[in-house]
């Protein structure tokens, strides 16, 4: 099946999340128990809830996004290019302009949406952020109701589990074991935090979330035993 796939019908897509605000103290007295509560099994008595704020991004109620990147196909004849852009600003105007894009370009049946470790992170993460900005859910992101089946989505994590659920693999992994190209990153994901709330460099964010969504779309085409992209073949715009 996933040999048969139209490339030009699937948005791969990657986010880059921070705390809602820079520090702990910056929380209301009643958030700052809530948070205390909602990790209190992740930090056990290794970390005091104001020294493990600095991962509040990796929740969607304690978090926010700050970057979201995507990229697709376009395909014509013998000709292959990989486009990617990204929303950056606010994050009420980053999800509208995502819906936005969904909308106009990607609101059709045979359209997917794509995302390594998608439908455990950066899909729910995405959803639950519109409904707290107060945006509609697009249809990609409703999933109330939708049969297994019927859901919009592809993870090449799941894709590489086989049905093995107790396995996680990384993005970077994956691209290592399966000859993918690793580009020089200047960061990673736990950097985000301090390079977007001190650094405030949010072009270092969005180069780096770019990264991941080329990367995702090479390890589908490894999947598919495809030839990679080359560094002609992609399209910054």
């Amino acid at each position: 099946m996933l040999y048969k796939l139209n490339l030009e019908h699937v948005l791969f897509l990657d986010i880059e999340t921070a705390p809602q605000h820079p520090d702990f103290a910056n929380l209301d007295a009643t958030v700052q128990e809530l948070w205390t509560q909602k990790t209190q099994y992740q930090r056990k008595d290794e970390f005091t809830p104001e020294e493990f704020y600095e991962r509040a991004g990796i929740w969607a109620e304690f978090g926010k996004i700050v970057c979201i990147s995507v990229g697709y196909f376009v395909l014509k004849g013998d000709t292959r290019n990989f486009r990617v852009t990204s929303f950056y600003g606010t994050e009420e105007e980053l999800l509208k302009s995502f819906k936005s894009l969904l909308l106009e370009h990607f609101n059709q049946t045979k359209h997917l949406l794509c995302a390594h470790n998608g439908k455990e992170f950066d899909f729910p993460y995405i959803a639950r952020r519109m409904i707290i900005n107060g945006i509609n859910l697009p249809y990609k992101l409703d999933l109330f109701g939708k049969k297994p089946w019927e859901v919009p989505h592809l993870d090449t994590m799941e894709l590489w589990k086989f049905g093995d659920y107790k396995h996680f693999t990384s993005l970077k992994l994956l691209a290592q074991v399966l000859g993918v190209p690793s580009p020089k990153e200047d960061m990673d994901g736990s950097m985000v935090r301090d390079v977007f709330y001190l650094e405030k460099d949010i072009d270092r964010i969005v180069s780096y979330c770019e990264l991941d969504v080329i990367t995702t779309a090479q390890v589908l085409l490894r999947l598919r035993n495809e030839v990679l992209l080359t560094d002609s073949e992609i399209k910054h715009i």
